[in-house]
């Protein structure tokens, strides 16, 4: 599987900046066959960065309704990456 099919997109969220912060965490969305390992070798790849702890999550898709008919939003896999002291995965300039 290839990192970029790996790793979808990171999620910034009051949460996830927090966890950034304090513990040196970024959060993203991977996909849902991805595991740790993968997900790991992903990040080292595409950020340069070292990686310490990989966990992840899988997120149930919230059920919706339109008008009288009733769905769902898609399944998908949430990573919380734990990077080493010192690296820094910035999303946005400035930041």
């Amino acid at each position: 599987m290839d990192h970029y099919q790996v790793i979808k997109r990171p999620l910034i969220t009051e949460k996830g900046m927090r966890g950034n912060e304090e513990h040196n965490t970024v959060v993203f969305q991977v996909d849902r066959k991805a595991n740790k390992l993968l997900i790991k070798q992903a990040v080292e790849a595409l950020f340069q960065v070292k990686v310490l702890e990989v966990n992840t999550l899988n997120v149930r898709g919230k059920k919706k309704r339109v008008r009288m008919r009733e769905g769902s939003k898609p399944d998908w896999k949430k990573a919380y990456v734990t990077l080493r002291e010192g690296d820094t995965i910035t999303f946005f300039e400035g930041v």
